[in-house]
Order: C-alpha cells, then structure tokens, then sequence
C-alpha cells in the first residue's frame, strides 16, 4: 500500500524520490496509527520545510524585484503563509493521499486548510533532503511562478480572490454558511459552506469559523476554472 502512495506523490508532484521511507514520512499526519509515538510523520519536516520555502522566496523576490527590504517583507509573507502553501497542496490534490486517521478524517481534516499548509512544507523539505537544492528549486518555481506574474508581485488571502472573482462576474458577495458545529467546546471543528451565484458550492473544514471560511474559499476556487 505504501508503494501507492508514493508513486501517487511522486506523480503529483512531478519528482521520484531515492528515499522512499522520506516521501512516505512527508505525507504522514501525527494522527495516523492512532498517533503512537513509533510512527514517523511529517513534523520536523515541516519545520525545515517553512526555512527552505522562505529561503527560495526571498531569493526570488530579491532577484526579480527592485523593492526596498519592506515591501519584500510584505510580499515573502504573503506568498509563504498557511493559505499560500494550502492552494499549493489542493491544486496538487495531496489531501487525498496524506495518511490520517479515520477520525480526523472524517472531520475533513484532508480539506483544513493548516494541514494541508503544513504537508506543503514537509514536502519540500523532503525534496531537499533527496534531490539537494535544485530539485527544490524546480518544484518552487513550478508551483509559485504564476504568483510573481502580477505586477505587484503579491498573493490575496483565498477568500479576497474569491470575493473579487465574484464581483466581477456577478456583482454579489460569496455568501458563507455555517453548516454544523462539532466537537468539544476546547476543540470544536466548523463546517462551512461558500455559494457564488452562478458558480456553485464548496465546504470547508477549520478549528475556527474563519480556518473554514478560507477552506471553502479555496475548494471553490479550485474548482473554479479560470
């Protein structure tokens, strides 16, 4: 089964590893096998991941643009953050092979748009770890070159680009609703779904109401075709 995972990723992502046992961790959630300690995940993945990505984009900006160090600052943070790297992932469709458990699973966690910010990173990472800088390089640009095409060089937050795509077809706001509230008031788990007249629907899962809002906001505009 592990070997079908793999070869799914490795074809999503348009890289074949030499470590198998590192693509495999890279897709591992901390749920997965009822979170036993003896399982290995993606965790310090993404820790390395999230430097690497903020390296290759601050490389870029500095080689693409002509800004002051401030308005860098506001770009590399907005093209690295949570929502950024959740677009990277549900385009790629890494949610429907990442390995958790049937528990979060069902409370849509291959759609939460953290998890699947953070399996972006532990990807990357895991990259870097078998194919060395290049091939890191080559799945950056890939992936986030069309965010440098516009001029000022610069992603909008998911559910802005979704309100403007709206307005301009349309002149209506998407309309959010909240569908159901689940868990324990510590940890509740919110289920939200987007309608854009004339352009469907989406839901979203997050811990808070706004974590599924821009998870909604993302499943719709990934199945809004441009």
């Amino acid at each position: 089964m592990s070997e079908q995972y793999i070869g799914r990723l490795e074809d999503k992502i348009g890289y074949v590893f030499k470590d198998k046992d590192l693509a495999l961790r890279s897709i591992t959630h901390s749920s997965y096998g009822s979170g036993r300690r003896s399982i290995v995940n993606y965790e310090r993945l993404e820790f390395l991941g999230d430097r690497i990505l903020g390296f290759l984009t601050a490389e870029k900006l500095y080689a693409t643009t002509d800004t002051d160090e401030g308005e860098m600052a506001v770009r590399l943070n907005s093209l690295v953050r949570k929502e950024t790297c959740a677009v990277v992932t549900k385009k790629l469709d890494i949610g429907s092979i990442m390995l958790i458990s049937p528990a979060l699973d069902k409370q849509g966690g291959r759609g939460n748009v953290s998890i699947l910010g953070d399996m972006c990173e532990s990807i990357i990472a895991a990259i870097y770890l078998d194919g060395g800088l290049t091939a890191t390089r080559e799945f950056y640009e890939r992936e986030w070159s069309s965010m440098f095409d516009s001029q000022n060089c610069s992603l909008k937050d998911p559910k802005t680009t979704l309100q403007e795509r709206a307005a301009s077809i349309n002149k209506e706001l998407p309309k959010y609703t909240l569908l159901k509230r689940t868990g324990p008031d510590h940890k509740p788990l919110f289920e939200i779904e987007v309608h854009v007249l004339g352009q469907g629907t989406a839901i979203g899962n997050g811990r808070s109401k706004k974590e599924a809002e821009l998870a909604a906001a993302i499943n719709l505009l990934s199945k809004w075709k441009s």
